[in-house]
């Protein structure tokens, strides 16, 4: 039997994203910054606070991705959406939210925008919300509930998807 086949299917076992999570956050990042080279679009008057509330927010989101990553380590199952996820990871950040990696990337998209005062970066965040929920995290759980039955459905029952 091939490895990267699920026993219950002849389905890949792994979720199928459209896209690599890491690649749509830089697509959203370059599209933001392309747009703003273009025509710019400040937020806001910039002001000195700016830069710090934007490092702040990046900040947070980059915390909360380590911690995330920590709480896939010490369950040994990968972090990359295309290979097999061994077991569900429910504790740390994953207690509070069952995509917290997802939610560090869009707390670091809106801490870029905020930081370098461009509006176009946060306008990126929208569609990249879209391709995380619809072609990431809807195939991850698809695919996760096909691979762990009741224990991930009960563990979406008592975790929200965000926070």
């Amino acid at each position: 039997m091939n490895p990267r086949r699920s026993d219950t299917t002849n389905r890949p076992d792994h979720s199928e994203p459209i896209i690599l999570p890491p690649i749509a956050w830089a697509m959203a990042a370059i599209a933001g910054e392309a747009l703003d080279f273009l025509s710019p679009a400040p937020l806001m008057s910039f002001g000195t606070f700016m830069p710090w509330i934007g490092g702040t927010v990046f900040a947070a989101g980059f915390a909360l991705a380590i911690w995330s990553r920590a709480a896939l380590r010490k369950i040994g199952t990968p972090m990359v959406p295309g290979k097999p996820t061994s077991a569900i990871a429910t504790d740390g950040a994953y207690g509070f939210s069952r995509n917290p990696i997802y939610v560090a990337m869009l707390l670091g998209q809106i801490g870029l925008a905020i930081g370098l005062n461009n509006a176009w970066l946060l306008a990126a965040t929208a569609p990249l919300y879209l391709v995380l929920r619809y072609g990431i995290v809807a195939r991850e759980e698809t695919y996760l509930e096909r691979k762990f039955g009741s224990h991930y459905i009960a563990y979406k029952a008592r975790v929200p998807r965000w926070f």
